[in-house]
């Protein structure tokens, strides 16, 4: 597992933070790969229901990162931008009442030590989205075209599962499923489609089906970080008690001095 794989899970551990909030968090990590489309159909799935306020607000968390992790505020972007196209209409509202934070991203600055600009990727993906954001009937237009993607695509699956199933009669193949005869590819263009997703479904089935052994040195290396982060917690609590025990023998030597000065003006008298 990567370090900073094992560092996100620690702090979704230690932060308590909800099952919408460790997906985009995972989608819009500082890996160097970008999320895959299957996790962000998942979120876009969110803002559907209740989860919707916990998925943007993390959302804009990472829009607001630091140079240095470009890379938060670039997925952060495509993931915004995929949500604006498949997810709820609500995105696209809150996206216009928070236009500026989009808009201020198209001067966003990171230059590494190696003279290379990162900044580059978030201003360019920054401006197609204000672009499109400005543009209601071209918002409508993705919005339409991704719901007839996600259509076709069900209905792809559909005639896969019913392939399976299919007959033969004797001595002659049986007529094609409704779904399946529904789903047939009317190009060439569409054909390849239907076939690279049928390829990337068959493969992530398979890879589903292939079980996987427990890794104990992942496990180890989990079990390591939550106890160097219990014992930091522990740590700091001994040192908050330490000075609360300083205060309380300051005060009571202070409560003792009092008391002697009271004393000693009764012994003169006497």
């Amino acid at each position: 597992m990567a370090t900073s794989s094992l560092r996100r899970q620690v702090k979704n551990i230690v932060h308590n933070y909800s099952d919408a909030e460790v997906k985009v968090r995972e989608a819009t990590s500082n890996d160097p790969w970008g999320p895959s489309t299957t996790l962000m159909a998942e979120i876009a799935q969110m803002t559907h229901s209740a989860e919707y306020p916990e998925v943007m607000m993390m959302v804009w968390r990472r829009l607001n990162d630091s140079g240095k992790n470009w890379r938060h505020v670039y997925k952060g972007l495509s993931l915004l931008d995929y949500l604006i196209k498949n997810g709820s209409n609500k995105v696209v509202q809150e996206c216009n009442e928070n236009l500026i934070a989009v808009q201020t991203l198209k001067d966003f600055q990171f230059i590494d030590k190696d003279g290379k600009d990162h900044g580059i990727n978030v201003r360019e993906k920054a401006k197609q989205i204000v672009s499109l954001l400005k543009d209601e009937e071209r918002i409508k237009e993705e919005r339409a075209q991704a719901q007839t993607t996600r259509r076709r695509m069900s209905q792809v699956t559909a005639a896969i599962d019913s392939s399976h199933r299919l007959r033969y009669n004797e001595g002659s193949v049986s007529a094609l499923s409704p779904e399946l005869e529904h789903a047939r590819p009317q190009s060439t263009g569409e054909e390849e489609l239907q076939l690279q997703l049928a390829l990337a479904m068959s493969k992530e089935e398979a890879e589903k089906k292939v079980p996987t052994a427990p890794d104990e040195e992942e496990e180890l290396q989990l079990q390591v970080a939550l106890d160097q982060s219990k014992e930091e917690y522990e740590k700091e609590q001994q040192a908050k008690q330490g000075e609360i025990s300083l205060i309380g023998r300051a005060l009571l030597e202070t409560q003792l001095t009092g008391e002697e000065d009271q004393r000693e003006p009764v012994k003169k008298n006497e």
